[in-house]
């Protein structure tokens, strides 16, 4: 007897490829060096999800600084250029950029000193902190970053704040022409005035840093106790007797740090297409950073000398012996080869400081509503 219902043949002539018990297989076609990989397809999808999770993170926070930037101009109220407010927050400003970036690199700076007042002490850098760390353990790497801190905070603040006071009071007085003519004289007289005053407030605590980071075991516990110490032996004069090799090493490094970053950055914005106006806030932080690293490599090399003479005077100079003779003896002693002891440690930690403290700083101008620094067109752009 013939079934009601139609066969399971007779149902795949009828529908063919449309049936769901048909499965139709397409020939395979070759695969060209071109084509994806679909096996990395969840790969793929997962970095590019990722990367989107990072965009959003990132949009996020520029939100919430910009958020901040606004809270904090609108409570300073405006900042006119050149007024007391604007020369404050420069100030503090330097004050930012220089104490956090100082105590940072403490571990290249420890190992560079006791190299500069025995070279034959470690053989580099992971081998004097391998040592060190041995002794002291982790902390030890760290030792001198207390008065560190503190010094060039107050020299960051007077460094920077003062520059841009000198900077305009030099313009002023050569007047707008002038001063765009000899910018860079400008630039240094500028930057050796704000300098001769920073370190008057950095020399104490430089003492004490460099007594605590050369001498083994550190002769103090901390800033105040190094302070303490230094004045119940040799009166407050103790904290000054390396004020004028500090002015031999600071002013012309800081001279150079202030010129050069400005001519680089001029050089860069020249360079590139359009105005400086024209890129974001971020672009002109890439440029300031760059800059101040450049700027750093020729820092490192024009004060070196003078940094290895502040670290031996600060160690070695007798009680009652006179600057000039202190600075004969220990230059017989070392020859000048021994003035660049541990140069390279040094241009790597100044270009590294350098720039990131030309960020930080330019960084909190743009924050707090004001311009950054150097890459300024010609006076009335005609001249």
């Amino acid at each position: 007897m013939p079934s009601l219902f139609p066969t399971a043949s007779a149902l795949s002539a009828a529908f063919n490829s449309v049936s769901p018990y048909q499965l139709v297989q397409s020939p395979p076609k070759k695969r060209s060096p071109y084509t994806a990989r679909q096996e990395l397809y969840g790969a793929w999808s997962v970095v590019e999800d990722a990367e989107n999770k990072a965009q959003q993170l990132s949009n996020a926070a520029a939100k919430e600084v910009e958020k901040a930037s606004k809270t904090a101009q609108a409570q300073v109220g405006k900042i006119e250029l050149y007024s007391a407010k604007y020369y404050a927050t420069c100030t503090f400003g330097g004050l930012m950029a220089c104490g956090i970036t100082h105590w940072a690199v403490t571990p290249l700076d420890l190992v560079k000193c006791r190299r500069q007042v025995d070279s034959k002490l470690y053989r580099g850098n992971v081998d004097g902190w391998r040592k060190i760390i041995a002794s002291d353990g982790w902390r030890g790497i760290y030792t001198g970053g207390s008065p560190t801190f503190f010094g060039y905070s107050i020299q960051g603040a007077l460094k920077y704040g003062g520059y841009e006071f000198f900077k305009k009071f030099y313009s002023d007085l050569v007047g707008e022409e002038n001063a765009y003519k000899y910018k860079t004289y400008v630039y240094l007289a500028g930057s050796a005035s704000a300098e001769f005053f920073a370190d008057i407030g950095l020399c104490p605590l430089e003492a004490v840093k460099v007594r605590m980071q050369t001498s083994m075991p550190p002769f103090a516990t901390g800033t105040l106790d190094g302070i303490r110490k230094v004045t119940a032996a040799e009166g407050l004069g103790g904290l000054y007797k390396g004020l004028v090799p500090l002015w031999g090493r600071q002013i012309p490094y800081t001279m150079m740090k202030f010129a050069s970053f400005e001519t680089i950055v001029e050089i860069m914005y020249h360079r590139l297409p359009g105005k400086k106006s024209d890129y974001s806030t971020l672009a002109q932080t890439g440029v300031a950073f760059s800059g101040g690293y450049l700027a750093g490599i020729l820092c490192a090399i024009v004060s070196h000398p003078a940094d290895v003479m502040v670290s031996k005077l600060n160690t070695n100079r007798l009680k009652g012996e006179g600057f000039g003779a202190a600075v004969g003896r220990i230059y017989k002693d070392i020859g000048f080869g021994g003035l660049w002891n541990g140069l390279p440690v040094r241009i790597v930690m100044i270009g590294t400081l350098t720039g990131l403290q030309w960020l930080i700083y330019d960084s909190f101008k743009l924050f707090m509503g004001l311009p950054t620094t150097g890459g300024a067109p010609p006076p009335q752009e005609a001249k």
